[in-house]
């Protein structure tokens, strides 16, 4: 019998295997190799938040929660982001505890495309959004804004609302951004605010980094737009809870009550333990960013330097944990082939710009969620790497 892959759906032959995940499995088969690929803490889970874990267990809260998550953590979400950022939103109406980030995403595109619609995706951007966009049948509109500090402009977003017509259905914002670390003003998202309000187009603003913005308070587009905003936070980054699995999705209470029939459907409720996870780490831990913060921007204001003396052009992250590098003349501008080359030779692992859509070629995206020791000694390498590929 012939196979039937071809029977499946068709949008999924539009997609690719993550280049980051494929291009950190080449990486990690280089021995002695220094990576910096991945978005993920390298700080372990604060023991406070594994102790509350293990005595869940040990309560034998081994069973269903709440489809949306159980109340007390609901209301711990809420009372972390009010008191935070005053976002106010109701726990028992307008949260949702979902499986991560990733989900929450999915969930809030899966609810509001239907096939034709059109989503407005600043880029270079965390490639997620595009793909669960094209799976949905509807059309990524990739705006390009490596010419404004990588920063969606209103002039930039009247223009494609403009161009693009009514069928636009969403604007996707991630700030602090993965990758560039680039991060928005309040007064910059009031003025996109201006141009969307009103308009039938949700915001979905993935926040997941707002625990670790260095250099202003974390500014939020629904503190001004809360009517058309979804919102996304968790506990990843801030925590160091990847593994865990927990985000926050919060939105007006007519728009919750349709998010969750996506998020029941999909998968049903999270995991009892890691919910019993986040409830200490919302509670009991809510500045347990701060040290890690810290480190973060010692790493950055180290990495900028060096980089800088290497002829890298950088963007300066003013959150999140990556460095987003204009590879310099003299060097392969292929960022593609650039990557290969740098770890094969240098053994240094970073990932491509291109990988993160228009704005990103001839860039590098470097994690730094790595220890210093590793970055002193990368930089090391990067130097004799440079040194040896412009003699």
């Amino acid at each position: 019998m012939e196979s039937l892959a071809k029977n499946m759906k068709k949008e999924l032959a539009l997609l690719q295997p993550s280049d980051i995940r494929s291009f950190d499995e080449f990486a990690s088969k280089i021995p002695g190799i220094i990576k910096f690929t991945m978005g993920e803490p390298d700080f372990n889970t604060p023991d406070h938040i594994k102790q509350a874990a293990i005595a869940s267990i040990e309560a034998n809260q081994t069973h269903y929660a709440h489809s949306n998550g159980d109340l007390h953590l609901r209301q711990a979400a809420a009372d972390f982001l009010a008191e935070k950022y005053q976002q106010q939103y109701d726990p028992a109406s307008e949260v949702i505890i979902t499986n991560g980030a990733t989900e929450a995403i999915y969930t809030a595109l899966t609810s509001i495309l239907n096939p034709g619609d059109k989503v407005i995706i600043p880029t270079p951007t965390f490639p997620l959004y595009i793909a669960i966009t094209i799976l949905n049948q509807a059309e990524p509109i990739l705006v390009d804004t490596s010419a404004t500090n990588f920063k969606l402009t209103a002039e930039q977003l009247k223009q494609t609302l403009a161009e693009q017509g009514d069928k636009v259905k969403a604007v996707v914002l991630n700030y602090p951004s993965n990758p560039t670390g680039v991060t928005y003003q309040q007064a910059e998202l009031d003025q996109l605010a201006a141009v969307l309000r009103g308009k039938p187009i949700f915001a979905i603003c993935d926040e997941i980094y707002s625990e670790l913005n260095y250099d202003q308070p974390h500014a939020s587009l629904a503190n001004v737009l809360r009517d058309q905003t979804i919102l996304i936070n968790g506990v990843s980054k801030s925590h160091a809870m990847t593994g865990w699995r927990i985000g926050i999705l919060c939105a007006p209470k007519e728009i919750t009550a349709e998010l969750s029939k996506v998020h029941q459907f999909t998968i049903t409720t999270t995991s009892t333990m890691t919910q019993a996870a986040a409830l200490e780490a919302l509670v009991n831990g809510q500045d347990d960013s701060h040290p890690m913060r810290a480190e973060y921007q010692r790493r950055r204001d180290y990495l900028i330097e060096k980089m800088n003396e290497c002829g890298f052009t950088c963007a300066k992250p003013q959150g999140a944990f990556y460095l987003f590098a204009k590879i310099p003349a003299g060097l392969i501008q292929d960022d593609k082939k650039f990557i290969y080359d740098l770890a094969e030779k240098a053994k240094v692992a970073v990932i491509s710009g291109s990988s993160f859509g228009p704005g990103g070629a001839g860039y590098i995206r470097i994690s730094y969620a790595a220890s210093m020791d590793d970055i002193k000694e990368a930089m090391r390498r990067v130097k004799k790497y440079v040194n040896d590929q412009t003699k």
